[in-house]
């Protein structure tokens, strides 16, 4: 007879412990609180650069300014002398709908007349001319008062490393529409529904030489004496104009000056 046999299955239910397993553990452990935390690092500087992206991006769209009129001013001693040429463009200029504050300090204006090219920062910008490390480039004798600041940039002169022509290197402006009281000389910020006036010297060599005594509102000239902005603007000149804001598109003006001045003092250049 064959002898029955019994079998027996070992169970084996342990674990397997010591100081191996537990390494292990603590590195799975580690390198996933590690991965979440550039995960986590990652998706944060995501977020901030795509927020201060949108944010650039709406300023350049909507940072807009926008040049409603420009008036040209001839030079003279009374009504029956004048000068020959543009002495001074009067830019009514205001902002587009939706568009974010303007600071008028750091807007840079270009002009030419087909033949010189000035550029032109706002006479109260301390920086744009200044010495190395220095806050010296406003206009010389920079004041509160529009009348006295474009009074100045018709007939004084800025020395700062060297000598400045007022006309040639700065603009003046004036405020015409400010219902929040926010915009002034020293701090020229344009917001929502402000209106303002750029003036922009174009006098001219032969307005010099005339000694003429008033251009638009700034009179008693005669003394001082005009100084030429280099610029010649006689009938028919093209003459372009681009407004280049510290953020947003740039504002161009274009304009051809008519064929005769006749008798007019302000002659209506753009649109």
């Amino acid at each position: 007879m064959k002898a029955n046999k019994t079998f027996n299955l070992k169970k084996d239910n342990r674990a397997q412990v010591g100081i191996g397993t537990l390494i292990i553990f603590i590195a799975m452990v580690l390198v996933a609180a590690v991965a979440a935390a550039v995960l986590i690092q990652t998706s944060g500087v995501l977020q901030q650069k795509a927020q201060s992206t949108g944010k650039q991006a709406t300023q350049e769209v909507s940072s807009n300014l926008m040049v409603k009129n420009i008036e040209g001013i001839r030079a003279k001693t009374n009504s029956t002398n004048m000068s020959d040429t543009i002495d001074l463009l009067r830019l009514k200029v205001g902002l587009n709908v939706g568009s974010a504050p303007v600071d008028v300090n750091q807007v840079v204006i270009s002009i030419t007349d087909g033949t010189t090219a000035n550029t032109l920062v706002y006479a109260g910008n301390e920086k744009s001319y200044a010495s190395a490390g220095s806050s010296n480039g406003a206009m010389g004798n920079f004041t509160d008062t529009a009348s006295t600041n474009l009074k100045t940039l018709l007939t004084n002169e800025t020395t700062i490393d060297s000598t400045l022509t007022n006309s040639q290197k700065y603009y003046t402006v004036e405020k015409i529409r400010d219902e929040d009281a926010s915009f002034s000389q020293a701090n020229p910020v344009m917001n929502t529904g402000d209106l303002i006036t750029v003036y922009i010297a174009t006098t001219s060599d032969e307005a010099v030489k005339g000694n003429y005594s008033q251009v638009g509102t700034a009179d008693g000239l005669a003394a001082s004496g005009l100084k030429s902005s280099n610029l010649t603007l006689v009938p028919r000149t093209t003459v372009n104009i681009v407004l280049t804001p510290e953020s947003g598109a740039a504002t161009t003006a274009d304009f051809v000056a008519p064929s005769s001045y006749g008798v007019k003092e302000t002659v209506q250049l753009y649109p």
